[in-house]
């Protein structure tokens, strides 16, 4: 009888799956919550599909659900989501010093949006140590901001998660009250301290290792460099908007939110007192995300970099080019194929949440939405009061936005032996 293999990205699927199941079974446990709470299955799988999804979005309070045991099993799984279950469980072989497996190589490739099967051990010592650098000088600089508020040990456990959960792009927060870092919306050092971790975080682990490695901008792949240069323009072109659609905000409110709101799911000013232009803003920067091969989540900057470019070309009928390289054709199709993807999932997500509860304005459900998929977790307030179906529907729209658009359609796609070239037929566009 021939063994059948799952698929790398059936692989990939299933073991978040089994982490998620697992989290959920752990926040359960009488260790993991406070006295007075009793926290049923559905909250418990949604806290749990949440931070492995390094989302962020809350149907309770995380501080004043969880012990410290509780709060800590949320951190690693933040930790796993962010990195995924394959880095890590990999990443302990080759300090081991054992070597990979051919399949697992194709597996960390497909896990990690990796284009080549070459360096991977080394990558897989990179991502572990820039991770455990970026995440110990986070919290460090963070604690001398938490420890005027806070007695010593617990100032040191909140800088800690506050790091983790910036790094790897997961809006979770240990501060209690519900409040979030509203109380830190005019202090400076905390706003720019999770800028930079969730910047770094965002920016993809292939990037910050050549911007590292080749200083001089010349010398940067042209992946670095679309990257980078959609961070500044998505990054300070967000800061703009926002202030602009939404007066109140200060400079300092309005680069931070344009920040997190890229998938970090942090806020200092209330999400329900934006402006509907504001919300749309933020969707917009939702939607978009962070880089390939990063915690972040969305349909990437470089899906929307190369749609863009597609779209000044195609008019002309000139090759897409960018940085002087040409695009490939399989590259243009996939960045308008993610896209495609993003937003019927979201829209299918919306139309759900739309019957599931009627009451709530459109606006807010369309924002929860994008928030799910694009793995945000950032919320006009609604999440903690929708019904069990609706819950449902965002933890399904938090799995496949982690997972990413790719993912979604291998788990469909049947493996064919044998292609057939079919004749070449037009169709009019537009």
């Amino acid at each position: 009888m021939k063994k059948r293999h799952l698929r790398p990205m059936q692989a990939i699927a299933l073991g978040f799956a089994l982490i998620i199941l697992a989290g959920t079974f752990l926040l359960m446990l009488p260790i993991s919550q406070k006295p007075g709470n009793d926290l049923p299955f559905y909250d418990a799988l949604f806290t749990s599909t949440s931070a492995v999804c390094v989302t962020g979005l809350l149907v309770t309070d995380t501080a004043d659900t969880f012990t410290a045991f509780g709060q800590t099993v949320i951190g690693i799984l933040i930790q796993i989501g962010g990195l995924g279950i394959t880095t890590i469980g990999l990443g302990f072989i080759t300090m081991a010093g054992k070597k990979i497996r051919m399949r697992d190589r194709v597996l960390l490739r497909e896990a990690l949006n990796y284009p080549s099967m070459m360096g991977l051990q080394g990558l897989i010592k990179w991502v572990l140590i820039t991770t455990v650098t970026v995440e110990a000088v986070g919290a460090l600089l963070s604690f001398f901001v938490f420890v005027q508020d806070y007695p010593f040990w617990h100032a040191v456990g909140i800088s800690i998660f506050h790091s983790v959960a910036s790094f790897n792009n997961a809006g979770f927060d240990i501060l209690g009250g519900g409040k979030g870092l509203s109380g830190y919306i005019d202090n400076v050092p905390l706003n720019l301290i999770t800028a930079f971790l969730i910047i770094a975080g965002g920016l993809g682990f292939f990037v910050i290792s050549e911007i590292i490695r080749k200083r001089h901008i010349r010398k940067w792949s042209l992946h670095t460099k679309v990257v980078m240069l959609m961070t500044v323009i998505l990054t300070f072109g967000g800061m703009l908007l926002l202030k602009i659609t939404d007066k109140n905000l200060s400079w300092l409110s309005a680069f931070f939110t344009s920040v997190s709101t890229r998938t970090a799911g942090f806020s200092t000013y209330s999400i329900g007192e934006f402006s509907d232009a504001g919300l749309l803003v933020m969707m917009v920067l939702m939607l978009i995300g962070a880089a390939p091969g990063s915690t972040g989540g969305g349909i990437k900057v470089t899906s929307v970099f190369t749609m863009f470019r597609a779209v000044l070309a195609y008019p002309s009928g000139r090759s897409v080019t960018a940085f002087k390289r040409r695009l490939s054709s399989s590259t243009v199709h996939s960045a308008f194929t993610i896209f495609v993807i993003a937003l019927t999932v979201v829209f299918t997500c919306t139309l759900l949440l739309s019957v599931f509860e009627p009451d709530i304005p459109l606006s807010s459900l369309l924002y929860e939405a994008f928030s799910a998929y694009a793995t945000v977790g950032l919320s006009t307030g609604i999440t903690a009061g929708l019904c069990l179906p609706a819950k449902i529907c965002i933890i399904a729209t938090m799995y496949m936005g982690r997972l990413g658009s790719f993912t979604i359609i291998s788990l469909f796609a049947r493996k064919h032996t044998y292609y057939t070239e079919l004749p070449e037929g037009q169709l009019p566009i537009g």
